[in-house]
């Protein structure tokens, strides 16, 4: 696969899929920024004294309540312009409030990037605020910066492999059933076989009218290859880093909701793929099941495979 966004070093290869794109990530938009006071938590661990910082903010995923509306697994992902040298005092200054709130959780992944991640789902159709109070670090020059924003139907879809049918539920109630195609297996790479589609909870991150996929991902790059291909596809969802979608099929509609017959993504019909393209936003949900390729939670935006306390654990506070 070719272009898609760099994983950890140590799980690239796991990672590795056969369906392939040549996309690159929605663009983020600039924060918004506003200021508040710190609350009683934050005090306790900036009171001390610290060398002078600039400390800001390059990147905050996904957008505000004005450009999108997310899906209720979405994550808030806080990317820092520099290296956080004190994790717990600059956590401590992250505040989430929701109208609708549930227990949620900070969980740093780099030395510039923290996530947060709820317990449960959010629940739909409300309003979550994101503040950093970044003029309370001691030293720090920055200003707070704030988001607002919005959740909007719970969609959650449940791949079967091995029925070969995906659910999609909308606010609890089943929506549509959509006859799909998985992957068949069957090629392996240091013992995986990235031919399968991966099986776990997956988070819609993006998605594309048409996407060019080719086989450059496994090497093949000359068209006189009997291996390569080069194909737009229509109403493609991007479900993880590795470049599993949900998309249309490209022809072979007679093994829709009869065999696996992909090279990892979930291939759909073109009425129930143009459907869920409609629906999707980013932060969806997208369980699938029946594989012996399980997927890594460094995958995308794939956080719901760890569970609360092994994703609490990634915190820089103590309980």
């Amino acid at each position: 696969m070719n272009r898609v966004p760099r994983l950890l070093a140590m799980v690239a290869l796991l990672s590795a899929a056969a369906c392939s794109a040549e996309g690159v990530p929605a663009p983020q938009v600039p924060q918004a920024r506003t200021t508040a006071s710190v609350g009683a938590a934050a005090a306790a661990h900036v009171a001390a004294p610290a060398k002078k910082v600039k400390l800001d903010i390059a990147d905050i995923t996904p957008m505000g309540e004005t450009s999108e509306k997310v899906g209720v697994g979405f994550p808030i992902i806080v990317t820092f312009d520099r290296d956080v040298k004190d994790k717990a005092a600059v956590e401590a200054l992250l505040e989430v409030q929701a109208d609708k709130p549930v227990d949620g959780a900070w969980r740093w992944v780099s030395a510039r990037k923290v996530i947060y991640r709820t317990k449960t789902y959010w629940k739909p159709h409300q309003k979550v605020l994101f503040t950093a109070r970044l003029s309370q670090l001691p030293g720090n020059k920055a200003e707070d910066v704030t988001r607002r924003f919005a959740v909007g139907n719970a969609n959650i879809s449940v791949v079967d492999t091995r029925k070969h049918q995906m659910k999609v539920y909308r606010d609890g109630k089943i929506a549509k059933k959509i006859a799909i195609s998985a992957g068949r297996g069957g090629l392996l790479r240091n013992g995986v076989d990235v031919y399968l589609t991966t099986s776990g909870v997956h988070l819609t991150m993006g998605k594309k009218s048409v996407e060019t996929m080719t086989s450059s991902w496994m090497g093949v790059t000359d068209p006189k290859d009997p291996r390569y291909y080069k194909e737009e596809i229509p109403w493609a969802v991007r479900i993880s880093d590795s470049g599993e979608y949900v998309h249309q099929s490209a022809g072979y509609y007679q093994y829709l909701g009869r065999s696996n017959q992909s090279h990892g993504c979930v291939r759909a019909t073109p009425e129930g793929a143009k459907w869920f393209y409609g629906i999707a936003q980013r932060g969806d949900v997208v369980k699938i099941t029946g594989t012996k390729r399980k997927l890594d939670w460094r995958n995308g935006w794939s956080y719901w495979q760890l569970n609360w306390t092994q994703w609490k654990q990634g915190s820089a506070l103590k309980p």
